[in-house]
């Protein structure tokens, strides 16, 4: 019997993909370019090779090819081969090794992190040669492709009847009856891995954020690790509730194996990236739209990794003084942590969604950022109760400019603005760095100030190089020019 769907690529995602499709009752053609690695998957969980008679082949089951021209062979017209490779050049080989092998109408699908301009090429390539194309955007980790991930696939809309059967049978489900799956058609060419592109961004301002409460928590107020997983857990029983607080919280509680303490003191604190935060960041400033949390949490890292130089510079600045720590007792300092984190949050998420918005307009998306915000409460990494809010806001008025400006999110801020200042008045005084937390305030309140000091920089501009000015009592689109140097005023006493 033929297989359902065929994959290539068994690197941890792959693997636990391909054993999810198995355990939703489909077969799935698996294939690595390793051999030994497809023989290894297909001892430890049981399938079979496509050189067995196709009576001894499982179906539903896993079935292990050695060679990709194997898996086109294992499927059924119309086929479907889903990439779960490392993006980039290995994805643009695989595609042209894969493609004479298929037949009009066939299905190709990337999984990984692919940025989204290359999936917008390979969409159109595909539509040439007679093929289908999805780039999927996955997320979950290992965990989450195993037991139902978040996916956002996009590209040629005739493939979503295609894959929608094993597709939202696979990903996490939510809803209070547990019916709503986290897969859902995002839209034209390369938007589904967009899409994936600002989950990333905002899992970047999320692990920033919460590593800058966790520097004032243990730094600004002394808390010990067992401290901080207690008010972790207190935290995830809130509106805090995510994926991201409960793995901090268990973090906390775990011993160092190598040695003495917990294992948080003994690894370097030096963070790694892999580009979709700068994708995120980089395509920000292509818009003009300011998501500036993701991109100072982008900076963050690379800071981090000056470990040699950051040492030097503590030495150098070792006589500089700051205020000592506050007392761990201070359980209103406690709470207004937690209050700057989830307003910093609401500013995350509101500047990812107006990335998106914004996104869409320029490339004619329409894209539901109700469902979207849906998509990501169950499976993936910045899943969180939270979400549910932002749908909700989205459904009420699919037109909403900000998040900031939905009523819900309007009475969260005012509840938290005060502790959010205060925190971030006790990390200054103590030289503890916030750049994601002052970062999200900064947006705050430049975004709520109706009349800011831009005016005197269009002045500059005009002054230096006749960029021209609009005028407050002028109609928007009129533009002015002065002769800055023959009007100007002497100084009094000059």
């Amino acid at each position: 019997m033929p297989a359902d769907i065929g994959l290539i690529g068994l690197a941890v995602m792959g693997r636990s993909l391909a054993r999810n499709i198995a355990n939703h009752g489909y077969s799935v053609a698996v294939h690595d370019r390793s051999t030994e690695v497809t023989e290894d998957f297909i001892r430890s969980f049981g399938g079979t090779f496509a050189q067995d008679t196709p009576a001894e082949r499982p179906s539903p089951g896993l079935l292990g090819c050695r060679s990709m021209k194997d898996v086109v062979a294992s499927l059924s017209p119309p086929r479907k081969v889903m990439l779960l490779i490392k993006a980039g050049e290995a994805v643009d080989s695989v595609i042209e090794q894969l493609v004479p092998l298929l037949s009009s109408g066939d299905v190709i699908i990337d999984g990984g992190n692919t940025h989204y301009t290359d999936t917008e090429r390979r969409c159109r390539t595909a539509v040439e040669k007679g093929l289908l194309y999805v780039g999927a955007g996955v997320s979950g980790g290992e965990e989450g492709a195993l037991k139902g991930p978040s996916m956002m696939p996009g590209g040629n809309e005739s493939a979503w009847p295609l894959i929608q059967p094993i597709f939202q049978a696979i990903a996490a489900r939510v809803g209070a009856d547990g019916t709503t799956s986290c897969c859902d058609w995002i839209g034209p060419g390369g938007s589904g891995h967009y899409v994936k592109m600002v989950h990333n961004g905002i899992e970047y301002g999320d692990m920033q954020l919460i590593a800058e409460t966790y520097s004032i928590l243990s730094e600004g107020m002394r808390l010990s690790n067992s401290q901080l997983a207690a008010t972790f857990a207190e935290w995830n029983r809130g509106e805090l509730q995510s994926y991201l607080v409960e793995i901090t919280r268990d973090i906390f509680t775990v011993k160092d194996p190598e040695g003495d303490g917990d294992l948080i003191d003994s690894i370097l604190d030096c963070a790694g990236a892999k580009g979709t935060g700068k994708w995120m960041s980089q395509l920000a400033l292509d818009l003009g739209v300011p998501s500036t949390l993701v991109t100072e949490a982008v900076f963050a890292r690379a800071l981090s990794s000056l470990k040699s130089e950051r040492q030097a510079a503590q030495q150098v600045y070792a006589e500089l003084k700051m205020e000592t720590a506050f007392k761990t007792t201070d359980l209103q300092g406690i709470d207004d942590v937690r209050k700057a984190l989830y307003a910093a949050k609401i500013v995350s998420y509101a500047q990812g969604f107006t990335q998106l918005k914004a996104a869409a307009s320029e490339h004619g998306w329409r894209l539901d950022c109700g469902r979207i915000a849906e998509l990501w409460r169950g499976g993936c990494i910045i899943r969180a109760s939270f979400l549910e809010r932002i749908k909700e806001a989205y459904d009420e008025n699919p037109q909403l400019q900000n998040l900031l400006l939905a009523p819900y999110f309007r009475t969260a801020i005012e509840a938290c603005h005060h502790a959010w200042r205060r925190t971030m008045h006790m990390a200054i005084n103590l030289g503890l760095p916030t750049p994601a937390f002052s970062s999200a305030l900064s947006y705050f309140d430049g975004y709520r100030c109706g009349r800011g000091p831009a005016n005197l920089i269009q002045a500059q501009r005009d002054y230096f190089g006749a960029h021209t000015y609009e005028r407050v009592d002028r109609a928007r689109g009129d533009f002015f020019h002065t002769d800055w140097p023959s009007v100007r005023q002497p100084l009094p006493g000059r």
